[in-house]
């Protein structure tokens, strides 16, 4: 029983063994690896330095057995001899070795000098008594180096707590600091280290004795910062007080007072002698790094600190950078302090934290090192309580009170991303190694977010707004370097990066113009050569470009649903309101609570409105944010110009017809994101562009607008036309916007300008998407704005007469300008007549409040709807008949071809019968400025269309042929109509007068004319029904009509009417021999009509 006892092991035995053999690695290491002194005020001098004895191994006073390795000394610390006016004076070496050991650990081996500091040198009376056994009847020795690591264990091994029956070693345990851990005392002794050191080197000994002391001095540091490092790992190895925080968190604390603005408990200046102040951690943590980095034992003694630091818990508070605690900038400051050292830095990025491999992307930003600190930010979804603080009661708020707000928001994002940015970039600069990590970091946040920028995203499936957003602005700071204003470093992104890297998969991707199989084929004929990675400008360069679509563009995104929230909102408050005639009917309650409900949630989505623009239109991100945006615009054209010189000189427009495959592959999101920040920038800030952008940001919208066939995707090209559309917006004092000035300066404008426009007027008619129809009607309202903005530069209308001499194409564009007035004008005037009805329904008080009240609230619901629809009708409308007003008075030959102006005629004939006929009383509707209509307006612009042809014979007959709309009545009203509304002057009045005679003497002459009697069918043309003039044969269907129609119809429809097969005006076949028949069909017809009307004469001359 008793040999079966005597044979296990306690648990403190256990804990024995384990400290023990920690003890014997850590000196095995020490021993090979010396912790040199780096501090600055460490002179050197030519004097070499005889290298330090070995100590012998300790005899540590425990009952534990003391089998410990010894620690080799440092590397001498060459030190230069001071330049002094006296001689040198000699130390005393051995007695100065003495007392700096004392001092500086505070330990002595005679109780004497214990008493005579109150115990506050503390005597080790257990090593004493042991050496005292070593030396037998010798005294006891002074304290050397020898014997450094003995005193150290001795120091450690005294645990103030235990009980002790030696009265003479009573006072020792009593007189010990309460509650001083071990990390405490080793620092102590590190900073009295440091002091001693400067004081000997002011004492201004000989080289010889200060190099020798110096020596003395790092070999006691290296043995001080070994077991700070060790109680770091295992802070239970040594006796520690209960109740303290031990290990990680003791360095972890020091750090945190780093910040100058993080909370007073942890920025007060400590002044505790056993303390690190924010003055010692640099030179801490360069030891630290110095005697562990060799022997691979950093990650074991600081990894444990920077997770903890990093996850400390003010990175997670519900207010996160708002509220009164600002202890996250302590995290800040510490983390840039360790990474300030390079194998800091280096080890931080091998910590398997660093980029785990089993994130997804929602939780990527908690289990990362940097992800709680890069996911501070401002946005409600991630920190609801920021927004409820910062911008509660939304609606009561004044402007300045918002800016208040956001400039305080904005001061504490921009320190924040600054200080990010500062990190990453010491990480980078740390080595080859920790510079690829931080790469691979950034590449799986893409990879991890590829869904992100998906149209339906669940958002808690990716990586927050916060945590996105601090990443770009970190990735565009990496970026400022190669974005000179000259561009001279832009030939340093490889173009075939995606070929050449796997950094980014963009395999799932839409192209710009090329098939997956083409792009396939493309990247592995361009593969890259083994060992032959992209440099580092490359791959920050896409980098970015993936970060700003799967992140930073999601969040703009998101920013701009919330305004379509706000609308939606804003309309089911003004249903609920409707006329307000629930109030004091039993329905009061229940709506009035719906509408409560409703607008507290309208409060709530203004206030994350407000969050998302304190960082979104933050000035300083708007700048990087364009800078980056405008050098990828110019990096695009440079890859499409044939010179690869773009922009010094700028590439040729319009492009070559050939699209490289090298930009055809290119993902579609480069241009999509492009155009999506400048559609943002120029509504949200246009001001911005002042400083530079203007003109990138014009040549880009003139090089894909002009040469379309670069783009596959017709969003993304309406949407550059959007882009243009905006710019010319006025803001501030800048009547015409960002590029007003510019289309009418710059030299690219005034000579693509209008072509470009007359070309994308042109193409936006058939897309392809199937809400083309509708989405032609904005496209070719922005280029009516745009026309009008430059319309009174010569430069301009004469490029508008040089396009006119392309007949074919200019007509085309005029037929499609008519055809839109047709259609607009005629929803619009329709829906303005239904809104007349409601409205007059509703004026009769009596009878609308005796009808029900569900049959109320859908007649309001419609008007509304109405409302919504006939407001964007009438834009629409008139901004094409003002087009018409302006080019009908610049040229007026292609309108009075054939196929074009008979159609304008009727066109005219009818709007002009709609505003000024019977219907016009029913065009009268409240609030006609809210609905955009300005009657007055919209027919001074038709009658001035009228009065711009007036003069052209073509266009009088088509008038007269109008059977459908014109009268001579109706003209005549349209005149007192000018009068009584002084919309003309007497000048066009004279012009209107005369437009009337010429037109009816045509319709006498036309009358006559079309009295042909019966026409055979084959002379009809087969849609018209009119006797055809120039008869010709389409190619497959073989079906012969009127050569007018057939090109009428190509300028909307370039197929074949009867079966739909592809068409155009140079395939048909002229029918000469229907002609012929026609012709003297004709000749026989007028000549009978002729003789008729001379018989008639001579009768009625007989009667007389």
């Amino acid at each position: 029983m008793s040999d079966a006892l005597s044979n296990e092991h306690s648990p403190q035995d256990d804990a024995e063994r384990i400290r023990l053999k920690r003890l014997a690695k850590l000196q095995n290491s020490a021993s090979s690896s010396p912790v040199p002194s780096s501090r600055s005020s460490t002179p050197a001098i030519s004097t070499p330095s005889p290298p330090s004895p070995r100590p012998p191994t300790p005899k540590v006073i425990s009952k534990r057995p003391t089998t410990v390795k010894k620690i080799a000394e440092p590397t001498p610390t060459p030190l230069p001899a001071p330049i002094r006016k006296k001689a040198p004076s000699h130390l005393d070496l051995d007695s100065w070795e003495d007392e700096m050991i004392t001092s500086v650990l505070k330990v002595t081996l005679h109780k004497s000098v214990a008493e005579q500091t109150g115990y506050d040198i503390v005597w080790l009376k257990p090593l004493a008594d042991e050496i005292q056994s070593e030396v037998a009847a010798q005294s006891l020795p002074r304290l050397k180096t020898d014997l450094i690591d003995r005193l150290l264990i001795a120091r450690l091994e005294i645990d103030p707590e235990n009980m002790t029956d030696d009265l003479d070693f009573l006072p020792v345990l009593a007189s010990l600091p309460l509650q001083q851990t071990i990390f405490e005392y080793l620092v102590g002794s590190w900073k009295r280290l440091n002091v001693a050191r400067t004081t000997l080197i002011k004492k201004g000994y000989t080289p010889s004795d200060t190099q020798t002391a110096l020596n003395k001095l790092d070999k006691l540091r290296t043995l001080v910062v070994s077991y700070a490092g060790l109680t770091l790992q295992e802070p239970e190895m040594f006796p520690q007080p209960s109740a303290r925080p031990l290990g990680p968190p003791e360095l972890v604390a020091p750090l945190l007072s780093l910040s100058a603005l993080s909370t007073p408990l942890y920025s007060s200046n400590n002044t505790s002698p056993n303390s690190l102040s924010p003055t010692d951690i640099e030179q801490f943590l360069q030891d630290l790094a110095s005697r562990f980095e060799p022997d691979d034992e950093l990650d074991e003694v600081l990894g444990p600190v920077v997770r903890l630091l990093l996850s400390h818990e003010s990175l997670f508070r519900p207010e996160g950078l708002g509220g009164a605690l600002t202890t996250w900038r302590g995290v800040v400051g510490g983390l840039e302090a360790l990474v300030s050292i390079k194998s800091i830095a280096v080890m931080i990025t091998r910590m398997p934290e660093w980029n785990p491999v089993n994130a997804n992307a929602a939780n990527f930003e908690m289990l990362s090192l940097m992800g709680p600190l890069c996911r501070l930010g401002v946005f409600a979804r991630e920190w609801p309580m920021l927004a409820q603080t910062y911008f509660s009661e939304p609606e009561k708020r004044s402007p300045q009170d918002l800016e208040s707000s956001y400039a305080s928001l904005r001061g504490t994002l921009k320190s924040l991303q600054s200080s990010l940015f500062q990190i990453f970039n010491a990480l980078v600069r740390a080595g080859p190694s920790s510079r690829e990590a931080v790469l691979q970091y950034f590449s799986s946040i893409v990879s991890l977010n590829a869904k992100r920028a998906g149209l339906q995203v669940d958002p808690d499936t990716v990586a927050s707004d916060s945590f996105m957003v601090n990443i770009q602005t970190i990735l565009y700071r990496f970026a400022e370097p190669f974005m000179d204003a000259n561009y001279t470093k832009i030939d340093r992104i490889d173009p075939l990066y995606y070929a050449h890297s796997n950094r980014i998969d963009i395999t799932e991707e839409t192209r710009i113009k090329a098939t997956a199989q083409e792009a396939s084929q493309w990247a592995g004929e361009n593969h890259a050569i083994e060992g032959s990675a992209p440099n580092f400008v490359s791959d920050i360069f896409y980098l970015t470009v993936a970060m700003s679509h799967y992140g930073y563009q999601k969040t703009i995104s998101s920013y701009n649903e919330l305004d379509k929230h706000m609308e939606d909102i804003e309309r089911h408050l003004s249903f609920l309101n409707g006329d307000g005639s629930w109030m004091g009917t039993s329905l009061q309650g229940r709506i009035q609570a719906s509408i409560n409900n409703i607008n507290n949630e309208k409060a709530k989505v203004q206030s994350a409105q407000y969050a998302y623009e304190a960082q979104l239109k933050d000035p300083e991100l708007i700048f990087r944010s364009i800078g980056f945006t405008v050098f990828l615009s110019v990096w695009l054209i440079r890859q499409v110009d044939p010179q690869r010189t773009h922009p010094s000189p700028p590439a040729e427009l319009p492009l070559s017809k050939d699209v490289p495959m090298s930009f055809r592959i290119l993902p579609e999101y480069i241009v999509e994101d492009i155009v999506d920040y400048f559609h943002f920038a120029t509504r949200h800030a246009p001001d911005k562009f002042e400083l530079a952008g203007k003109s990138e940001l014009l040549t880009f919208i003139l090089t894909f607008l002009s040469s379309t066939w670069y783009i596959k995707n017709p969003f993304l090209k309406s949407k550059i036309n959007d882009v243009l559309f905006l710019s010319i917006w006025g803001y501030g004092r800048e009547r015409n916007g960002i590029l007003g000035g510019l289309l009418n300066t710059h030299p690219l404008a005034l000579k693509h300008l209008m072509s470009m426009l007359m070309h994308f007027y042109i193409e936006v008619e058939q897309t392809g998407a199937s809400s083309q129809f509708y989405d032609k009607f904005n496209a070719r309202r922005n280029i009516s704005y745009v026309l009008k903005v430059v319309w009174n530069n010569p430069t301009h209308r004469d490029a508008l007469n040089r396009e006119a001499e392309n007949v074919d194409k200019f007509i085309r564009f005029i037929n499609l300008m008519i055809n839109d007035v047709t259609y607009l004008m005629d929803e619009s005037l329709s829906e303005l007549t239904q809104i007349h009805d409601i409205q007059t329904e509703m004026d009769n008080k009596e009878q609308w409040n005796s009808k029900p009240l569900e049959y109320r609230r859908e007649r309001e619901g419609t008007l509304r709807q109405l409302e919504r629809h006939a407001s964007s009708y009438t834009t629409l409308g008139r901004s094409t008949v003002e087009l018409l007003k302006l080019f009908t008075a610049e040229t007026k030959k292609p309108f009075m071809m054939p196929e074009i102006v008979d159609k304008l005629a009727a066109m005219l004939d009818y709007n002009l019968e709609a505003l000024v006929g019977p219907r016009m009383q029913n065009l009268k509707v409240r609030e006609p400025a809210k609905l955009r209509f300005d009657p007055k307006a919209l027919l001074s612009d038709v009658l001035q269309i009228f009065l711009n042809l007036s003069d052209q014979p073509e266009f009088t007959k088509a008038i007269a042929g109008d059977g459908r709309s014109y009268s001579q009545g109706l003209f005549e009203q349209a005149e007192k109509i000018m009068i009584r509304r002084a919309i003309k002057s007497e000048t066009d009045l004279e012009k209107w007068r005369l437009l009337i005679t010429k037109v009816e003497e045509a319709k006498e002459i036309l009358e006559a004319e079309e009295d042909l009697g019966e026409i055979p069918d084959e002379f009809l043309d087969p849609l018209m029904f009119s006797i055809m003039r120039d008869p010709v044969i389409l190619p497959t269907s073989r079906t012969t009509i009127d050569r007018a129609t057939i090109r009428s119809h190509l300028l909307s429809d370039t197929t074949d009417p009867f079966n739909r097969m592809p068409l155009a005006i140079e395939d048909v076949v002229p029918n000469i021999e229907l002609k012929k028949q026609i012709d003297a069909f004709l000749i026989e017809r007028k000549q009978r009509m002729k003789a008729a009307s001379s018989a008639t004469e001579d009768s009625m001359d007989i009667s007389h």
